[in-house]
């Protein structure tokens, strides 16, 4: 670090001080301050790599917040998840996938599902990018800081991000020893155990660094079922750290770091459903027993009325259609049940399993070629694994299965589920990932007016992800098709072309066509070449351009989806077996920084920069050729972004006050929703604009107070649109939802019919045979006039070729099809964008007898209401929310002793923090994403 930068991180307060991220985040000073400089105000900053060099946070003209790890610690930001709260225009939650989250920023984030996706926000360690990690799943321990970028970042961060960049900067291993212990004990028999050994074994040449992290505690969560306590945690991370500097110009960093879980964390939260019962009358013609094929299970409607907590209508799934058409079930198996009203309750029939491991290498080189040229080489390679298994439901059907031969006694002994009288499902989700990274960078130093920063990078990256959903009831109608299409239910797909194969081992081995299984072997490489000029056209005007070219290469193995499907083991799409996307793009930065002399500053720096950000398309998943409207791929992201920033000194130090700007022209934003069964992707284009402003001040010595403030406005462009799968008729009472029978590959999801259509054939008496007319006209005559023998109705050609053409079930108007119509999604807010996000906090330290001090700190945080999804319908809003958290810290430097105190989220709300919509043929349930309960503990830190 140059002298000006150590002269500007002036020391304050003792080792409780207060520093500032480059717009205003407080993060604790690191080291115990001398006597001298006790009565300052000033205010630390951090240095930072935001711009891959070192500089002071204030020097920057970036958006950009950082957190030493004291700062972390003070507050409780203990992992991922917790930045939100300290950061504006941030959101997180975690998603409904295994190992997956969406960290948003400035409403830009990860809507997008599926292996081929990429984040909005780029995670990084040590500035290398990580496409699977576990930076969300574990804790922050021995970190330098963690910096948090916000905006488009095209030019020089590893793979291109649209929203920003989060960057853990682990402690690296140093010329002298030390060493540090901390255990903490909390409620939910909560304990944690972190550590840090810094060994030197030649001087400054060679040195060490151990440290490691453990996490146990009790769950959040109680399967009233059994009354179990689930989602708990167990996990922990080591790192090995070797510096070796053989000489002054080589200087070179070798990590491992290892992460494991295993425990019975819940992947999702309640499951909440308003109970369609379906309609009593269509055009004024009774349902009766046919209303069962006219439910889609769940209503849209709002999350936070009391009928959010029924469940759902298992006639508007897949297994209860089947059930309902086979006769193991009658109507809806869950009539009369709902779930209990804490959000904390859930009742499955399967306790929760998490487990999760990873292995992340690096080993990072840094050569003087000159004293003006730096040569640096990241080389990066990581290795992961995940499997979760849970119930795919959140209450256990009070119904039995009906006594049939398949059922005898009510009873179905499944193969993967076991004996049992009720409806059980459950899903697996599980991966494996390999990535690798080689980046190589060459820096200048001139004393000139110009520099440079240039390289290149090489990133691949390989998966295999499998999403399974198990259950009885798939089994039983497996069954029941095998007896209606061959007279043999335990018939053999080899010797039966039309015999769908039953997996019998306990274990799913992914053949089966009994359970469903969306298996997708992923394949990326990334290659760019980037670089920024630097000129520096006087003391206080900087003029900076960057420039990136970025080809990515992806491609996907499209195995058929086979659910209920003849036939035995996964097999690849006949038609395109091997799905490849490529993608190249050109961005880039170009702006200018002044530092401003002003009376009423200490020290003003202005900046005003055009950025194009650039996110990778994708493939989506296969489909059936039946599905309407899904394209193969999906397009890139694009966001051109200007932010306009000033970062002020004040009141000789005391006062850091900094405000930004920012408009984007969105393009091409990615996200996801459910047909037929798997998750697939569209594109919308939007604009957005908003500020933050934040500050921090020293009023008095001992004192600190700091407020961020972020507002933020999305709006989608003109001429979007998209089928609502919550609400595909738009409330239009000429039309009528119907479920899909057996004789489509969409079984199980719903389409749209004529009300007068329908009402119609229920007036004929034939409400039974409408799960057949959702494949069109053609179709749904031949089923009607083929003998019941043979699987079909059996009803005489003219009254076959009367109901399915002179009836008007087809007839639609505008915009209609049997999809349904797409809802006008123009000037609709981004989800997860909510307009405000504020937090202040305060933190104040008394000086006590025999060298003892005590701060007590204080943070809130509030997120005005966002949307989940971009439909913005009542059932999409969520409320706004808030969160308290309060630290007590005594220490005394001189022993390297700190006790520490804490409460988070001390009003012990239970906000919902985003929602997951499955699909139709589940049911339309959704899964909420919860904040955590109120957490108090102490701690005891003792450092050498």
């Amino acid at each position: 670090m140059s002298q000006t930068l150590r002269m500007r991180s002036l020391l304050v307060m003792g080792a409780s001080a207060v520093a500032i991220s480059a717009l205003a985040v407080p993060a604790f000073a690191q080291q115990a301050k001398p006597p001298a400089q006790q009565n300052t105000t000033v205010i630390e900053e951090l240095v930072v790599t935001a711009q891959k060099k070192e500089e002071a946070l204030q020097d920057v003209p970036i958006a950009v917040s950082a957190f030493s790890q004291d700062s972390l610690e003070a507050q409780k930001i203990d992992g991922g998840p917790n930045l939100q709260q300290a950061i504006p225009n941030v959101t997180f939650a975690r998603s409904n996938f295994t190992n997956s989250f969406n960290f948003q920023i400035r409403g830009i984030g990860a809507k997008a599902v599926g292996a081929s996706a990429d984040q909005g926000v780029g995670v990084h360690m040590n500035n290398a990018p990580m496409q699977a990690g576990n930076l969300f799943e574990s804790e922050f321990y021995d970190v330098e800081r963690v910096e948090v970028l916000r905006g488009p970042q095209g030019t020089l961060y590893g793979r291109n991000a649209t929203g920003g960049v989060v960057n853990v900067i682990t402690a690296k291993p140093t010329d002298q020893f030390e060493a540090n212990v901390r255990a903490e004990y909390g409620n939910y028999n909560s304990v944690k155990l972190r550590g840090m050994v810094n060994v030197p074994i030649f001087g400054d040449k060679l040195a060490v660094r151990l440290s490691g992290t453990t996490l146990k505690r009790d769950g959040f969560v109680t399967n009233t079922f059994n009354n179990h306590v689930v989602d708990d945690r167990d996990l922990y991370s080591t790192r090995v750290q070797v510096m070796f500097n053989p000489t002054e110009k080589l200087r070179t960093n070798f990590l491992w770091e290892r992460f494991h879980e295993d425990d019975g964390r819940a992947r999702t939260g309640k499951q909440l459903c308003t109970k369609d019962d379906g309609p009593a009358a269509v055009g004024g013609v009774p349902t009766g027993a046919s209303r069962r094929y006219l439910t889609q299970g769940c209503l849209s409607a709002s999350l936070y009325n009391a009928a959010a907590y029924g469940t759902v209508n298992t006639s508007g799934t897949l297994t209860g259609l089947l059930g309902n058409i086979f006769g193991f079930t009658s109507g809806d198996a869950n009539a009369g049940d709902t779930t209990s009203r804490d959000l904390r309750e859930i009742e499955t029939a399967l306790d929760p399993l998490y487990q999760s491991s990873s292995n992340v290498y690096q080993f990072t080189l840094n050569y003087d070629l000159s004293d003006q040229l730096t040569l640096t080489s990241m080389t990066a390679y990581s290795k992961g694994s995940v499997y979760t298994k849970q119930d795919y439901n959140r209450n256990v059907s009070p119904v039995a299965f009906n006594s049939t031969p398949f059922t005898p006694g009510g009873f179905f002994n499944d193969p993967q589920v076991g004996n049992t009288n009720k409806f059980t499902t459950i899903d697996i989700s599980s991966g494996r990932s390999e990535q690798f990274s080689q980046e190589i960078r060459l820096q200048s130093a001139f004393d000139g007016p110009l520099n440079f920063n240039v390289g290149g990078i090489h990133f691949t990256y390989r998966t295999t992800t499998d999403y399974y959903v198990i259950g009885n009831s798939l089994t039983l109608s497996s069954l029941a098709l095998n007896f209606s299409n061959t007279g043999n239910p335990n018939c053999s797909p080899a010797t039966n072309a039309r015999c769908i194969g039953i997996d019998t081992a306990a274990t799913p081995t992914g053949d089966g066509h009994n359970y469903y299984d969306n298996r997708t072997p992923y394949n990326l490489t990334s290659d760019a070449l980037f670089g920024e000029l630097y000129w520096q056209a006087n003391e206080d005007l900087k003029f900076t351009l960057g420039l990136r070219q970025t080809r990515d290469k992806k491609a996907v193995k499209n195995y058929s989806t086979v659910l209920l499907a003849p036939g035995y083991g996964l097999t690849l799409n006949p038609t395109n077996p091997d799905q490849r996307a490529r993608f190249s793009e050109l961005t880039g930065r170009f702006g200018f920084d002044y530092k401003a002399h002003l009376g009423f500053t200490d020290d003003t720096l202005l900046y005003a920069f055009y950025s194009k950000g650039y996110k990778g398309g994708g493939i989506n998943p296969g489909v059936p050729a039946d599905s309407v409207g899904i394209k193969q791929t999906f397009a890139p992201e694009f966001v051109n972004a200007i932010e306009i920033g000033t970062k002020n000194t004040l009141a000789g130090g005391s006062v850091l006050l900094n405000a930004t700007g920012f408009a984007y022209d969105y393009q091409g934003y990615q996200i996801s929703k459910i047909v037929n069964r798997t998750s697939v992707n569209e594109n919308v284009d939007a604009k957005v604009y908003g500020f933050e402003l934040e500050s921090i001040w020293s009023p008095v010595r001992n004192l600190k107070l700091n407020a961020n403030i972020g507002y933020l406005h999305t709006k989608i462009g003109a001429g979007v649109t998209s089928i609502d799968t919550m609400n595909r008729t738009q409330s239009n009472a000429a039309y009528t939802v119907v479920k899909v029978g057996p004789n489509s590959s969409a079984v199980g999801a719903n389409c749209v019919l004529s009300t007068a259509g329908v009402a119609t054939i229920l007036g004929a008496g034939a409400g039974a045979t409408l799960p057949w007319a959702c494949s069109g006209a053609a179709a749904y005559q031949a089923f009607l006039s083929t003998p019941a023998a043979l699987g079909g109705a059996g009803l005489p050609a003219p009254t076959a070729a009367f109901l399915a053409n002179a009836t008007g079930l087809y007839t639609y108007g505008a915009g209609y099809s049997i999809e349904g119509t797409a809802a006008n999604l123009s000037g609709n807010e981004l989800p997860n964008s909510p307009h405000w996000t504020t937090s202040v906090g305060a933190q104040y330290t008394f000086e006590l007898s025999s060298g003892w001090s005590a701060t007590l700190r204080g943070d809130y945080y509030r997120q005005s209401k966002q949307f989940a999804r971009v439909y913005n319908t009542d059932y999409d809003r969520l409320k706004a929310w808030d969160n308290g958290n309060i630290t007590l810290k005594v220490e005394k430097p001189e022993w390297g002793l700190s006790i520490d105190a804490y409460v988070k989220n001390i009003g012990n709300k239970t906000p919902i923090v985003d929602a997951y919509t499955t699909d139709d043929s589940s049911g339309l349930f959704t899964n909420v994403i919860t904040a955590e309960p109120r957490l108090y503990g102490v701690a005891i830190t003792k450092s050498w």
